[in-house]
């Protein structure tokens, strides 16, 4: 097997890994590996903006309050306080750094969003925030002659020895060729897990790998059953999932349902400016009501100008499957968007496992809690990119070794077999442990995937054969989390145990030995 060193390893290019990475290249090497092209990643497809406590009107202790209530009491206090008041300095760096974000005269423009006390969401182009933050970032990364890209390489397994990682093994997927790359940091940052469900406003590469990976390494995952439904993502026939911005509602949509009527003064006061997970819940029980398998979210009163100026890129997506959102009513309904839990870390990146990282939304720093406010994932990467990066160079005088070599055992497996298991997990997961779930739809989803694991104890050489093993896994974790968790808190909801239960303050642990292993953390 061919083996390569570097000073640092980053596997992912979304915010958080790229935000690592600049942090680090100053002092020493840094390889960044990503199984699809630089750019493709959630921060690519993130429309609303960053949430920031910058205008006159917001203080950093409003922010902070906002953060914890959406967090329905799990946040970490310490983490959410530490988001709050790095925010502010990660964007004036980004700002010195070319980022061209949207103002009214001289000033910054700020929107409010679902959730938000105040007016502090920034955004770029209107609503291609996430698209401006990787171009400034990957520009920022060309700068230094130290950090070197590898796209098209899957990373399939963490190298451990003895409790430190020393590296990872990394799949040429042109070349189909395995090679290990020895470090003397790894830092995961490679996204969420929102292709596991059927819906999902997520892109084709978050299926969850760094999550599944450290579970294989032996780290602790934490909160896996704190999946976030956005409300809103397009719902049409032949069309994807596209998101249609929390801001949208921010800025006075209505939710609408297929008779035409307003319907979310009837489930909560705040109406569609509740936090997500109550506006989700409230879609699928007036779906049913109807019989429908959409609502309606009408911008029409806004003005024409307005919308067109506010949200160009949500319009002219909308009008090339002929929709005018100007005119029209769009078809929504929720869709998987972002995974509270994961890799568990402390405030400063580490993981159970010595040399071993995790920033961005493949971390668990306790910062959303049960449920994530609006807009504050972005603002997560970079804060908590760049305090995992800061820590990892306490490994700068680490020797980098070659450990003992893995045997790989290759298996493979029928085209046909394996798309139709995928649909069928997606399809699985968003019936049995989706928005609304219950201790039998649980076990229903567990029992159908316990059918499908030996799939995941093998290792294969195409990128779709790894994913749907590593989304296998993941959905195993966020199943057996749900079904620890007899209460319902946050985006976590149960029909069976409507309360919050006794353990509702403590959080689900999730790791394997021999086998997987959960329970409530200590």
């Amino acid at each position: 097997m061919e083996i390569e060193f570097t000073d640092f390893l980053v596997i992912g290019s979304g915010v958080a890994g790229l935000r690592a990475a600049i942090e680090m290249a100053p002092f020493g090497e840094v390889t960044i590996v990503t199984k699809d092209i630089p750019t493709e990643s959630s921060t690519e497809y993130a429309q609303g903006g960053i949430a920031v406590a910058l205008s006159d009107e917001d203080e950093v202790g409003i922010h902070y309050e906002d953060t914890l209530r959406a967090g329905d009491g799990l946040c970490n206090e310490e983490a959410v306080k530490i988001l709050v008041e790095e925010g502010p300095l990660r964007i004036m760096e980004l700002i010195e750094w070319g980022a061209q974000f949207d103002r009214e005269g001289s000033k910054l423009a700020f929107t409010q969003e679902a959730a938000h006390s105040k007016k502090r969401v920034l955004h770029a182009h209107g609503d291609s925030t996430g698209k401006e933050l990787e171009r400034v970032l990957l520009n920022k990364v060309r700068t230094f002659k130290t950090v070197k890209k590898y796209p098209h390489a899957f990373t399939l397994d963490l190298i451990v020895e003895d409790n430190e990682c020393t590296g990872a093994y990394i799949l040429k997927l042109k070349e189909q060729r395995v090679i290990a790359i020895h470090a003397k940091a790894v830092i995961l940052a490679t996204g969420g897990a929102g292709q596991v469900y059927e819906r999902t406003t997520n892109p084709l590469v978050a299926t969850g790998d760094g999550m599944a990976i450290a579970l294989r390494a032996g780290a602790i995952l934490r909160d896996m059953e704190f999946v976030q439904f956005h409300p809103t993502a397009l719902y049409l026939k032949d069309a994807p999932n596209f998101l249609l911005s929390e801001a949208m509602r921010g800025e006075g949509a209505i939710l609408r349902n297929i008779n035409g009527e307003a319907f979310m003064k009837n489930y909560t006061s705040a109406a569609e400016l509740a936090p997500r997970d109550i506006v989700s819940r409230a879609i699928i029980s007036e779906m049913v009501k109807t019989g429908a398998s959409h609502v309606y979210l009408d911008l029409r009163h806004l003005g024409s100008e307005f919308i067109k100026k506010r949200f160009p890129r949500i319009y002219s997506t909308c009008l090339g499957y002929g929709i005018d959102i100007t005119k029209d009513l769009i078809p929504v309904s929720p869709a998987a968007h972002y995974i509270m839990g994961g890799v568990k870390t402390d405030l400063n990146g580490r993981t159970n496992i010595r040399g071993l990282y995790a920033a961005g939304e493949v971390a668990c720093t306790g910062v959303h809690g049960a449920n994530r406010l609006a807009s504050n994932s972005l603002l997560e990467g970079l804060v908590y990119g760049a305090r995992t990066g800061l820590t990892a160079m306490e490994r700068i005088n680490v020797e980098v070794r070659a450990g003992v070599k893995r045997e790989f055992r290759f298996n493979s497996m029928e085209t046909e077999t394996l798309r139709a298991i995928r649909a069928e997990l997606k399809s699985l997961m968003w019936q049995k442990v989706g928005v609304i779930r219950c201790g039998k739809s649980l076990e229903e989803a567990m029992n159908k995937l316990k059918e499908w694991k030996e799939f995941t104890e093998w290792d294969y050489l195409t990128r779709e054969e790894s994913e749907l093993k590593n989304m296998l896994t993941v959905a195993e974790l966020i199943t057996l989390s749900g079904l620890q968790r007899k209460g319902s808190v946050g985006a976590h909801y149960r029909t069976d145990f409507k309360e919050r239960g006794t353990d509702w303050q403590r959080h689900v642990e999730i790791f394997k030995k021999e086998k997987i292993e959960v329970k409530f953390e200590k």
